[in-house]
């Protein structure tokens, strides 16, 4: 029996082994060997007493076998049932696509046949419908031409029975027409009908100008010499007026055919010049005689026409304005205001009048550039013309008025060259004066404050005047370019008073090293306020988006600090008039210091040891060896005030106490040993003599003095106090920087004395400079 089952897991395990390894053999086949060999292991498995359930395995197979079958004949049965339905419904399927198909060709045939047959209907009415729209196109330029023909009659009769109202209308409407075949291709068409306006509307045109100017006469027009005013109107006056009243209104009606037929193309503006609507007709009628007298008169061969006097010309026009002004304010404003005419009387004769000198300056500028004179009279008369132009007769900041001819490339260029020429030869000229370094204002104490000398405010006064001139420029490219040249002018003034400092570092406590570091506070200063005034704030805003050009690459940092006013255009400038101001102040400490030093020596040296006790002398007095020092103080404090301003003066005393501060301290308290007596001689010395020469500066000297107070404060303790405060030192030196809660700090222990600057490692110093102290410590 073991045998037997020994035999029967061999086979098992060749089948599993066969399974394995034949991975050709087809996939039904493996499936079933590995399900009865599953079956065979989860019923059996190894055990011999397993062998038991062969046969209820057996009958449990057979029965489930049987089952199968018997559902295996069944659905073969009613198979052959559902595949025979299946395949007649697809044969009625295909039966209904093939009619549907030939349905679809013989629908195709008929519907090919029938285009086929009315393509030729469709060809015969194509030309047909081409042929009505030529005729339509015909039809309407035949109506076009007639209607122009109607209206040419119309006009015709209209002036003929002196019906200028219906003359008006009908070139309106004609006008109208023109515009309408703007957009056409009628080309031979648009020029019969402009030539046909113009003909009619010159004319018109020509009729009520003649009468205009007539009535214009009448009221003593052009008025060239300011209008007298007469004791009694005229008789016809009421209608003189209603004449006036009509003609205007009639000539603006005529507006839109003379704007049509002049042409108004825009032509390309220059910088800072915008586009400015036409002149209103009656405008235009009434400069008739202004302007054929200022042909006459400027130019030509005519004495008035003097390249070197633009004040002529310039003058003439102003007058001209100044004249009509009221006549055009008093009649000619009302009737456009009723005929609702959106313009202003005196401003549209403004333009026109400046029309003229725009044109004469543009001819004359260019001739100009090679005579630095007569070119730089010329800027200064437009400047001039320009300001009473905008302030006494109210031009609007809106229109141009002629201030755009200089801003030409090659005008611009030039004018830049002759403002830095002039201003360096000037510059020039005040450095070289003799009373350049002296302020005009030293007599006057409340004008003084700066102690600025003359070359200084003379330079910020030339710089002033350039801003004044370039202020109005309406281009803010072209004021960017001043601004450039200004910046370029300050910096040479810096190089300037750079190398005079350099000469004079020799004494540099003399009046003329003061008034130069006066001169570069006093620039700084001014350049200050600047970078807050509006105007600079707006160029600041321009210099970000068109400065590159003219100021030189801006990196991103920079433009972003100018874009939020955190820096001013005049930044780098500052710096470097700052670095100027802090030499020179170094310099002059440094003289100071030197004196103050020599002097001091004595006062350094004395035996502080062995000095008196405070209770030996009657009163404390100021050591002698202390007076040549105090005394050079004084005087040097005393000079300076005088020669420095303010702010300088302020910045030179407190840095002498700092310098003076250590000098004492290093040089004298820590360089000798103190008795009683040369302690209290040395606290009367600091707190009676030098601390009050400079309480005429502040209300507290000695808080400029911390070191000399505080090493006082420590000399001064009693001999208790002293110890103890040297326990504490000591005992910190021991702990060696543990933290320990039971004991105060030395730095509260100094706190409490007022003791704040000096560290405990100073005063552990201070206090073996005690003679009386070395013996007990």
């Amino acid at each position: 029996m073991a045998a037997h089952m020994m035999k029967h897991n061999n086979e098992l395990s060749h089948l599993e082994r066969a399974d394995s390894t034949n991975s050709e053999s087809p996939s039904e086949d493996g499936n079933f060997t590995d399900g009865v060999v599953a079956l065979v292991q989860k019923e059996i498995g190894g055990d011999l007493k397993s062998l038991k359930k062969v046969s209820g395995l057996l009958e449990k197979l057979t029965l489930e076998n049987k089952q199968l079958e018997e559902q295996v004949l069944t659905v073969s049965s009613s198979v052959p049932l559902r595949v025979s339905a299946a395949l007649s419904a697809a044969e009625e399927s295909r039966v209904k696509l093939e009619s549907l198909l030939e349905k679809e060709r013989l629908l195709s045939n008929t519907l090919q046949q029938h285009l086929q047959g009315s393509q030729v209907w469709a060809d015969s009415i194509g030309q047909v419908l081409g042929q009505l729209d030529t005729l339509e196109r015909h039809m309407k330029y035949l109506q076009c031409l007639a209607r122009i023909e109607e209206l040419s009659d119309s006009i015709q009769q209209y002036l003929m029975t002196n019906s200028v109202w219906d003359a008006v209308s009908a070139i309106d409407r004609m006008a109208s027409l023109d515009m309408g075949l703007r957009e056409s291709g009628c080309s031979h068409l648009q020029a019969f009908l402009r030539e046909t306006l113009r003909f009619w509307h010159k004319i018109l045109k020509d009729k009520l100008a003649s009468d205009f100017e007539e009535v214009l006469t009448q009221f003593h027009w052009p008025f060239i010499s300011p209008p007298t005013q007469t004791l009694s109107p005229p008789a016809n006056a009421q209608e003189l007026n209603s004449q006036l009243e009509l003609l205007v209104s009639q000539l603006l009606s005529l507006q839109t055919s003379d704007d049509l037929i002049s042409e108004k193309k825009e032509t390309p503006s220059r910088p800072g010049q915008s586009q400015t609507p036409p002149l209103s007709l009656p405008i235009q009628i009434m400069l008739l005689p202004l302007s054929k007298r200022f042909r006459y008169h400027f130019t030509g061969n005519r004495q008035t026409n003097n390249l070197s006097k633009p004040e002529w010309y310039l003058t003439q026009v102003l007058i001209w304005m100044g004249n009509s002004s009221n006549f055009m304010d008093e009649k000619i404003q009302p009737i456009l205001d009723r005929a609702g005419a959106k313009v202003n009387a005196s401003v549209e004769l403004c333009r026109g009048l400046l029309t003229l000198a725009q044109e004469k300056l543009a001819h004359d500028a260019p001739r100009l550039l090679y005579d630095d004179a007569l070119f730089c009279h010329l800027v200064d008369e437009v400047l001039q013309f320009e300001k009473e132009l905008r302030s006494t007769h109210s031009y609007p900041r809106a229109y141009p008025g002629i201030l755009h001819i200089l801003l030409e490339e090659t005008v611009l260029q030039k004018w830049l060259s002759v403002e830095r020429k002039m201003a360096v030869e000037k510059v020039d000229a005040m450095l070289s004066a003799e009373g350049a370094w002296s302020s005009q204002y030293k007599d006057i104490t409340d004008m003084d404050e700066l102690k600025a000398p003359d070359c200084a405010e003379t330079f910020m006064t030339l710089l002033l005047v350039i801003t004044e001139r370039y202020r109005s420029l309406p281009c803010p490219r072209a004021q960017l370019s001043f601004l450039a040249l200004q910046k370029e002018l300050v910096d040479d003034f810096r190089i300037r008073l750079t190398q005079v400092m350099k000469e004079e570092s020799r004494q540099p406590l003399s009046p003329r090293y003061c008034a130069i570091l006066n001169a570069a506070n006093y620039i700084s200063t001014v350049l200050s306020d600047w970078g807050d005034n509006v105007f600079f704030l707006q160029l600041q805003q321009a210099a970000v988006s068109v400065g590159e050009d003219i100021l030189g690459p801006l990196g991103a940092t920079e433009t972003g600090r100018l874009a939020s006013l955190e820096e001013s255009l005049f930044e780098a400038l500052l710096a470097l008039l700052e670095r100027l101001r802090g030499d020179m102040l170094g310099r002059l400490l440094d003289a100071v210091m030197r004196d103050v030093k020599e002097k001091a020596q004595p006062y350094c040296k004395d035996r502080w040891i062995s000095l008196p006790s405070q209770n030996d002398q009657a009163t404390m007095s100021l050591s002698s060896s202390a007076c040549p020092m105090m005394l050079c103080l004084r005087d040097h404090l005393l000079q300076l005030q005088q020669m420095l301003c303010l702010p300088l003066f302020q910045m030179f005393w407190q840095g002498l106490a700092e310098r003076l501060d250590s000098f004492i301290y290093e040089d004298l308290i820590l360089y000798n040993h103190f008795n009683e007596g040369g302690v209290a001689q040395l606290q009367y010395d600091m707190t009676r003599n030098l601390f009050p020469l400079f309480g005429h500066y502040c209300k507290r000297p000695e808080n400029f003095f911390k070191h000399v107070k505080e090493a006082c404060i420590i000399l001064t303790l009693k001999v208790g106090p002293a110890l103890l405060l040297c326990d504490v030192l000591k005992q910190s030196e021991e702990d060696d920087g543990l933290l320990n809660h039971q004991q105060s700090s030395p730095e509260a222990a100094l706190n409490e004395l007022g003791v704040y600057k000096l560290a405990p490692s100073d005063v552990q110093i201070l206090l073996n400079l005690r003679s009386a102290w070395l013996n007990q410590s």
